[in-house]
């Protein structure tokens, strides 16, 4: 199973669009994972036009006509996604954030998304692997545009990061 994870796209506040390359894998992808920050209805739309299926949550900048549950969990792969946006100010207090939801929600083998930092990252937290897509826009203060994607196979979860 291909899953696209991907966070903080902004648009219009901060960036017009999502890069065409990015649109592509979203739209190939069995499964689509946003951690947060549709800031229009339309963007909203847009993301789940092209993907097949959506898991998605509120970020602290949300459009406040779109309705998106804080933490959403799915399984895929035979692996439990829990996904949050993580609105804290200090980084290790992201990943505890992140690392606690993904504990209350899941059993092993889990993985839990983040957004909030713009900041690509794949790490361990307490024990959970916790992944950050970055903005899949580029918007600030991100230096560039990221996504990953992730081979989901039996438990198994293999990231490969994106870059424009």
């Amino acid at each position: 199973m291909q899953v696209a994870i991907i966070s903080d796209s902004h648009i219009p506040d901060r960036e017009a669009e999502i890069p065409d390359e990015f649109e592509d894998r979203i739209a190939a992808a069995d499964h689509v994972v946003h951690a947060g920050d549709f800031t229009s209805t339309g963007t909203l739309a847009h993301v789940r036009e092209l993907a097949t299926e959506l898991t998605a949550v509120h970020g602290n900048m949300a459009a406040p006509d779109i309705d998106l549950p804080s933490v959403a969990s799915v399984e895929l792969g035979g692996v439990t996604f829990v996904v949050t946006h993580g609105t804290v100010r200090s980084l290790e207090a992201w990943y505890e954030t992140i690392a606690e939801a993904t504990q209350e929600h899941a059993e092993e083998p889990r993985v839990g998304i983040g957004g909030h930092t713009h900041r690509l990252d794949d790490e361990v937290h307490d024990g959970v692997r916790v992944l950050n897509p970055g903005s899949v826009t580029g918007a600030d203060p991100a230096t560039a545009a990221t996504m990953l994607t992730a081979a989901v196979d039996d438990g198994e979860v293999d990231v490969t990061v994106h870059e424009r």
